[in-house]
């Protein structure tokens, strides 16, 4: 399959481009092509002709969007629109990678994909903005909903381990829970699911669920750190953009429709930490 990759310099998009070497991938980023801008956006599309795009690209500076809401639109809305519309032209399908902040977090069981989303942030409202003008415009979509991602770039692990290096305590926060997810999975889900015909909306995490204080206890146990990790309140955390307190998400129509290929949150954080 042809297929072109958004953002393809972000974590999500590197995976994408180690697990799709069968296939003949159009890697694209910022630097080659500005999503926002719907002539080039087009004209590429026009010409490499994919039978599928795996849109990774998006605004996902959270605290950053609070003050550039316009910047937050135009690349995960506008860009969105774009693309969808040249699928749309060339007969693409389009993978739409979006995010658990469309939900407010106030639930206190697992997310499913139809859920009543209620956003909380400018990042949380332009994803949902972004899924929707997808719906709209492209039959041939597969909305992906992921959280707590890491992978190949600056992530919650890396940063954990470096600065244990650097401190003999670190605070982290207990009262924010979702499910850390490897973009090793990640990339198996969206294969998978552009190896069918299941479109649709979908939620793709690894599974169980942990706050990111667990999270950061298990990454120095599994590297074997000896760090004292401290529990500490959103509250005493102050951000521009409101985290939820609860994201958990259940992988329903994967499991449902194409199997749901995700692992627990600790093997997948095993298997990284060895690489």
């Amino acid at each position: 399959m042809r297929i072109l990759v958004t953002g393809a310099h972000g974590q999500l998009g590197r995976e994408i481009a180690k697990q799709g070497q069968n296939h003949e991938l159009v890697l694209t980023d910022v630097d080659t092509l500005d999503i926002t801008d719907n002539k080039a956006t087009m004209s590429l599309l026009r010409d490499v002709k994919p039978q599928a795009v795996i849109h990774c690209a998006a605004y996902t500076n959270v605290d950053g969007a609070e003050s550039d809401p316009d910047g937050a639109f135009r690349v995960n809305v506008i860009g969105a629109q774009n693309m969808a519309a040249g699928c749309l032209e060339t007969g693409a399908r389009m993978v739409y990678v979006s995010t658990d902040y469309v939900f407010d977090g106030s639930s206190s069981k697992l997310y499913r994909e139809f859920d009543v989303v209620n956003p909380q942030t400018v990042y949380g409202r332009t994803k949902w903005q972004g899924e929707e003008i997808v719906r709209q415009i492209l039959g041939r979509h597969y909305i992906m909903r992921t959280a707590w991602l890491y992978g190949d770039g600056n992530n919650f692990v890396r940063t954990m381990l470096r600065l244990a290096g650097e401190n003999p305590s670190l605070r982290v926060v207990h009262d924010q829970v979702g499910t850390p997810t490897s973009t090793v999975d990640l990339s198996w889900a969206i294969f998978r699911l552009l190896a069918s015909d299941a479109y649709g909306t979908y939620h793709a995490t690894c599974q169980g669920k942990c706050s990111w204080y667990e999270f950061a206890c298990e990454i120095f146990r599994q590297a074997g750190k000896s760090v004292e990790v401290v529990p500490v309140t959103t509250a005493e955390f102050v951000r521009p953009a409101k985290r939820p307190a609860y994201s958990v998400l259940d992988n329903y129509m994967l499991r449902m429709s194409v199997g749901d290929p995700m692992r627990n949150w600790q093997e997948s954080l095993r298997e990284y930490l060895e690489r």
